[in-house]
């Protein structure tokens, strides 16, 4: 579902499900579901900065997550279902940190959401790629339906469609 997500996303290039930051090599999604890998199911998000810049997709990100849930998503509970934010440019950890402080003041509770460098990442099964494509009715914690979770590019502007007079 977050694959999918970030997908609708104007300016997201690619996106690929996979695994990050475990410990074994080549991982399986029943090996990951064992909770004993250390991987954490992810998507591995590749964007045009020209387009859509990493802040604009960390404030997506935490629009359809909790925060301060600890190894849990909607009805997927595991350390795999963790989440997390792990970034390959130093700089980016900066842009992360900044998103969490103005996340955080919004909860009462700490944020669970891990900041890491991405130390190795797996794709995951093709039939786990694109998987709400392949599977419309597939189950998903984000509520597609719901104008919170849609992508800003998504929503409609109602001040650009102001109601016509009665003439």
């Amino acid at each position: 579902g977050v694959e999918e997500y970030f997908s609708r996303i104007s300016g997201v290039v690619k996106t690929k499900a996979g695994y990050a930051n475990g410990t074994e090599p080549q991982p399986t999604y029943e090996a990951v579901c064992t909770g004993r890998t250390g991987y954490a199911e992810s998507v591995l998000v590749t964007y045009d900065p020209d387009r859509v810049s990493l802040y604009t997709l960390l404030e997506r990100f935490f629009q359809i997550i909790d925060p301060t849930s600890v190894n849990r998503q909607g009805n997927d509970q595991g350390s795999q279902y963790r989440t997390g934010i792990y970034y390959t440019d130093p700089r980016d950890r900066r842009i992360a940190e900044k998103m969490m402080q103005s996340v955080a003041a919004g909860y009462q509770k700490p944020l669970a959401t891990e900041l890491a460098p991405l130390v190795s990442f797996y794709p995951a099964e093709e039939e786990h790629q694109h998987y709400l494509k392949k599977h419309p009715n597939g189950y998903c914690h984000i509520r597609f339906d719901s104008p919170k979770n849609l992508p800003s590019e998504s929503r409609v502007d109602a001040s650009r469609y102001p109601k016509p007079s009665e003439e």
